[in-house]
């Protein structure tokens, strides 16, 4: 069989999102690119490796005899990579990092004083949700990834280099708005607006809910930060956020943190790779800056007059 690598990475791409359209735009490619591809590799291979089931896609058993393989190829490439730019020294190099839609608040930041350090490594990032996130370091897909709670069921190294402050929030004019010491159990009434299922900052909430025997009321749920702001700030409920998202609001009064009972919920981002992974020295690098600087470059401030953190 004559298959290319390119091939092998496209197919990888659609079989691990089940959507040419995702495939497409984790590769910069054109829809109709990315469906020749897999076409070319289905004629290469004589089987179908997609069926489709109404306007879902699913691997056959030849597709997921080949997504095992590929994944074998490309593992073994990018470790080769890796050696490869370990040869040339911490000034090259390329280095790929995924974070969560949460941390690209302050992402831009970072990157930026490390790029200014280290002006010769190429880097690439990718912005996802948790479920992508844990895909994609256990496909070891990426050189590192910053993240909320890191996964329990993948082998991976995680260091906590930041704290991330989970506060309530609530639109300046809401009853509660300025009171201070409002008990917890005072939010069984009140309507929250709540990230996607699997999300991390979700999965901190409910934890932390559940944890004091509480249970609240859900609202509308929401796929994206900006559009849980947006939800609270028309009065749609409450929600529980992460300091890093808010900063611009609060200095602009379009929304509050409340002083309730146990917030701020202290949780930590974290720097996440795989167990004995061998980083390069540009990754290597990364790590190190991350762990030693983020914090004093990009921890989130409250403006005068919201409660402060304990």
């Amino acid at each position: 069989m004559n298959i290319s690598l390119r091939q092998l990475r496209v197919f990888e791409a659609v079989a691990r999102h089940l959507s040419h359209t995702r495939a497409a735009e984790e590769l910069h490619l054109t829809q109709p690119a990315v469906s020749m591809q897999v076409r070319q590799l289905e004629d290469e291979v004589g089987l179908p490796l997609f069926e489709r089931l109404g306007k879902r896609i699913l691997l056959t058993e030849a597709g997921q005899e080949i997504l095992h393989y590929s994944l074998t190829v490309n593992r073994s490439l990018r470790e080769m990579e890796e050696v490869l730019e370990s040869l040339k020294g911490v000034n090259r190099g390329r280095l790929q990092i995924a974070v969560a839609s949460t941390v690209n608040y302050f992402a831009p930041r970072l990157l930026a004083v490390f790029q200014r350090r280290y002006p010769g490594i190429g880097l690439r990032l990718d912005v996802t949700n948790r479920e992508n996130l844990v895909q994609l370091l256990d496909s070891n897909a990426v050189d590192l990834v910053l993240m909320g709670l890191p996964p329990t069921d993948i082998d991976v190294e995680s260091e906590a280099f930041m704290d991330n402050p989970l506060v309530v929030i609530a639109p300046p004019d809401h009853p509660l708005a300025g009171a201070r010491q409002i008990p917890l159990a005072r939010l069984a009434g009140e309507i929250f607006v709540m990230r996607e299922t699997g999300s991390g900052t979700r999965q901190a909430m409910e934890r932390f809910f559940s944890e004091r025997a509480l249970t609240i009321r859900q609202g509308m749920q929401m796929t994206r930060n900006e559009a849980v702001k947006q939800a609270v700030r028309s009065g749609l409920g409450l929600s529980v956020v992460s300091l890093h998202t808010i900063e611009l609001e609060l200095e602009t009064r379009r929304l509050v943190t409340l002083d309730v009972e146990g917030f701020p919920d202290r949780r930590h981002w974290y720097l996440v790779y795989r167990r004995g992974k061998r980083l390069s020295p540009a990754a290597g690098a990364f790590r190190d800056f991350v762990l030693a600087e983020a914090a004093s470059i990009a921890a989130p401030t409250l403006p005068a007059g919201q409660p402060e953190p304990d």
